[in-house]
Formats: C-alpha cells, sequence, structure tokens
C-alpha cells in the first residue's frame, strides 16, 4: 500500500475548533469596537452642531438659533449662498438626523429671536450601534444623558468628561 499525504480529520476538527475560539474572543471585541467608534461620532457630530448654531446665530442676530437641523444643512454651492432657511454650515447626512448609527436632532426655544436651543444624539439601536445618549444646550457642553434616548437636553445632564 502507498501512504497517502493529506490531513487527518481529527487534525481537520483540531483546526476548526482553534478558529472557533479566536472567533468567539474576537467578534466581541469588534462589536464594542464599534460601538465606542459611533459614540464618538456622536460627539463630535453634537460638537459641530454646537458650532453650527452658535455660526447661525452670529449670522442671523434677527432670528436667533436655528429650529431644527435642516436649517443649518442645506445644499448650496457657487449658485445658491447661505440663507436663513438653509445655513449651509453642517453637511448634508447630519442635516437629516441619522448618521454612523445615531439620530440626531436639534430644536430653538422661544420666539424669534430664539434665546437657546437643545441638540441630541440618540444610538439607532440600543446596544447595538451605540450604548450611551448625548445632548447640549447653549453652553456649548456636551452631556452623557445615559441608556435613555432623549429629545431634548434640560443642561443638568451630567458633562462628558
Amino acid at each position: 500500500m502507498r501512504k497517502q499525504k493529506g490531513f487527518s480529520l481529527i487534525e481537520l476538527l483540531i483546526v476548526v475548533a482553534i478558529i472557533l475560539i479566536i472567533a468567539a474572543i474576537a467578534i466581541p471585541n469588534l462589536l464594542r469596537a464599534r460601538i465606542a467608534a459611533n459614540e464618538s461620532s456622536a460627539v463630535a457630530s453634537v460638537r459641530t452642531i454646537n458650532t453650527a448654531m452658535i455660526s447661525y446665530n452670529s449670522s442671523y442676530p434677527t432670528v436667533g438659533f436655528a429650529a431644527n437641523l435642516l436649517t443649518l444643512g442645506g445644499t448650496c454651492n457657487g449658485a445658491t449662498l447661505p440663507s436663513s432657511t438653509a445655513g449651509c454650515l453642517i453637511d448634508t447626512t447630519l442635516a437629516s438626523g441619522t448618521k454612523s448609527g445615531y439620530t440626531f436632532g436639534a430644536a430653538s426655544s422661544g420666539s424669534a429671536p430664539s434665546g437657546g436651543y437643545s441638540a441630541w444624539a440618540n444610538p439607532l439601536t440600543q446596544n447595538s450601534t451605540g450604548v450611551r445618549s448625548f445632548c447640549s444646550v447653549q453652553d456649548a457642553v456636551v452631556r452623557v444623558v445615559g441608556t435613555t434616548a432623549q429629545s431634548s437636553c434640560a443642561g443638568t445632564e451630567t458633562p462628558l468628561q
């Protein structure tokens, strides 16, 4: 009889078992890394909204702060100039209200000229795209709301550290 070359069934099963063990260790770490990246993106987006609100308030003092994200956004090019209805201060993805696994919102408070605003970010799917919600008011401090979704910000939440 000639000796056949190749791997035995036991050797193949051992290799498959080792690959499965490595995958079981690596996949939760990858999910946590994705959640951390989404949360970092959400905080950066809330900071962008803060900057855009302050710029909008400076540019249109008779209006005050923008009423919503669509007012901060808009598609401006060489032919269309920024206005109080389309400030062109944030990108269209953020102005649509959904970015990197989070939903975003903003609202002004008071009548024109509005003297305050609230901006917030909530995960699309809790524990899958993000764990914490974030918010900010006109003092431009990003705050952690916790695990509950929020559609406004009182300014009394815990500041992000």
